[in-house]
């Protein structure tokens, strides 16, 4: 259908009509969403990452039919977090969309959580495991840029590599590998996670079609947060997917 050939009266009447179908024809969000600002003791904590994980799981659920499980501090270690991606993961039609969040510490091919460490290949593992075709990973955390060179031997990664090929596959990383992750005190938000929730709730959507793609998503949150952080951080973006990836249909 070429809409520019529909008389004047009658565009606007159709146009609505696609942006509804849209709406409604997206399939379901299922995420996890973690955030650790609350370290055992007081050396290593942090002042935003609970915050972050709350306010990405706010605009997911807001724009989105979905499905969440939020683990924040104490509650977020690695049986927890495994679990709960298994779980809800494993509900995911091949038309749905699983999304990982993360917000916390950082080393070089994965996360510092609660209880230890949480590695990509585990994260990659319990995606894999879910048949639907996108998928998605946002981190807000030190060196997180390195998270695809994960250090550690999981000898069934290659188990799952063809069933990650079969999907959509993006990672948005909040910094690259030398750099650290920032936060302010006079900010609810670390720089990528404000960045990545105002790109969410429509400031990314360039096109104004509200339809925010992989592209037009890092494209907003990369140029904000180099210019806050003065050029101290770089977002970055990894995986198998093309430009077009829908990311967010906002309302």
């Amino acid at each position: 259908m070429h809409i520019s050939r529909i008389p004047c009266f009658l565009r606007w009447g159709v146009a609505v009509w696609l942006a509804m179908f849209c709406l409604v024809a997206q399939g379901k969000v299922f995420l996890v969403s973690v955030g650790i600002a609350d370290y055992p003791g007081t050396r290593i904590d942090l002042r935003v990452p609970a915050r972050d994980a709350k306010t990405i799981s706010l605009i997911y659920y807001k724009n989105s039919p979905m499905k969440y499980r939020q683990l924040l501090d104490d509650k977020a270690t690695e049986k927890n977090i495994l679990n709960a991606m298994k779980e809800l993961y494993a509900q995911a039609g091949e038309d749905d969309v699983v999304v990982f969040f993360f917000s916390g510490h950082g080393f070089r091919g994965g996360f510092y959580i609660y209880d230890g460490s949480l590695w990509y290949d585990q994260i990659r593992k319990a995606m894999a495991a879910s048949k639907c075709k996108n998928k998605m990973i946002f981190a807000d955390a030190c060196y997180s840029g390195t998270i695809r060179t994960a250090e550690r031997v999981d000898t069934t990664a290659i188990d799952h590599e063809a069933e990650m090929k079969k999907s959509n596959i993006m990672l948005f990383l909040s910094s690259r590998g030398n750099e650290v992750s920032l936060e302010r005190p006079d900010m609810k938000n670390g720089y990528f996670t404000t960045y990545l929730g105002k790109g969410l709730k429509g400031a990314a959507d360039a096109n104004r079609d509200r339809v925010i793609t992989a592209r037009e998503l890092y494209d907003y949150v990369h140029n904000g947060v180099v210019d806050l952080s003065k050029g101290m951080q770089h977002p970055v973006m990894w995986g198998n997917f093309p430009d077009e990836m829908i990311v967010m249909k906002w309302n």
